[in-house]
């Protein structure tokens, strides 16, 4: 889904970051947004969301009822809206790497974070 257009904050991005399971989703998400948007020409909002697995028949069409648990929530939404292309730039690569600790210490100290790779 598109970013709702915002006449005071126009320039919009949403990062999809898909995690293997919804506990390691919600570790991300309480890491994450601890940290609030220094600036006041960037908003900042999560949200978790379903992935859209394939039935039987490889169609992507998934009833409602199974989307509907939280432990389908594996999906981190993060969605920037800033006032100017650079604010957002900023805020989105600070954001990165933020994600990219998270998920570092993620692979270090748990076991089901990245399949195939052992220690």
């Amino acid at each position: 889904m598109a970013p709702q257009k915002d006449p005071e904050f126009p320039c919009s991005f949403v990062i999809s970051t898909p995690f293997p399971s919804h506990r390691l989703a919600v570790s991300a998400l309480r890491a994450l947004q601890v940290d609030a948007e220094i600036s006041p020409m960037v908003q900042r909002s999560f949200s978790l969301a379903a992935a859209r697995k394939p039935d039987s028949n490889g169609s992507r069409d998934v009833s409602a009822a199974e989307m509907d648990g939280d432990d389908c929530k594996t999906i981190l939404r993060t969605e920037y809206k800033a006032k100017t292309n650079r604010m957002l730039r900023v805020a989105v690569n600070g954001f990165m790497e933020s994600l990219g600790v998270v998920l570092g210490v993620m692979e270090r100290l748990d076991v089901d974070v990245l399949p195939g790779k052992a220690s």
